[in-house]
């Protein structure tokens, strides 16, 4: 049983964004004052990725822990209710994900996921992101 009407969780559940995330724009901020240039949310990739690097053929994914099912705490949690239909939505995330990216790499790109309990360090997210694309000019 839901602890809040059926209205109210329509309600709570309509605020989830797909784009345009909080963590989102802190990595597109990041990215944009280390001086990269992208394009975002491009429709003809898989998965259509987050954000895009053409120059360095490097796709990112910022991706929530609760959603896309990461090896943290946070990731680890379920819902109270109706496990029997949140189980296969999450697992089913995660799979989609996998299969997105190796669709990515079969293309060429570069696959950067960024998850959201990363975030946080701003000075190590900086030099992940810097190592990763310095690795793609070699």
């Amino acid at each position: 049983m839901d602890s809040v009407s059926k209205e109210k969780r329509s309600w709570i559940m309509g605020r989830v964004k797909g784009r345009n995330t909080r963590p989102e724009k802190l990595v597109r901020s990041l990215l944009h004052g280390m001086g990269y240039r992208f394009r975002l949310q491009r429709a003809d990739l898989p998965g259509r990725p987050d954000i895009v690097l053409p120059k360095y053929r490097t796709v990112i994914f910022v991706h929530g822990c609760y959603w896309h099912r990461h090896d943290c705490p946070n990731g680890k949690r379920l819902p109270k209710t109706r496990l029997d239909f949140w189980i296969p939505k999450l697992e089913g995330n995660r799979l989609r994900d996998v299969k997105n990216q190796e669709k990515l790499v079969q293309m060429g790109w570069k696959v950067l996921v960024l998850w959201e309990c990363t975030l946080k360090d701003k000075v190590a997210l900086q030099e992940k992101i810097r190592c990763f694309l310095n690795d793609m000019e070699k």
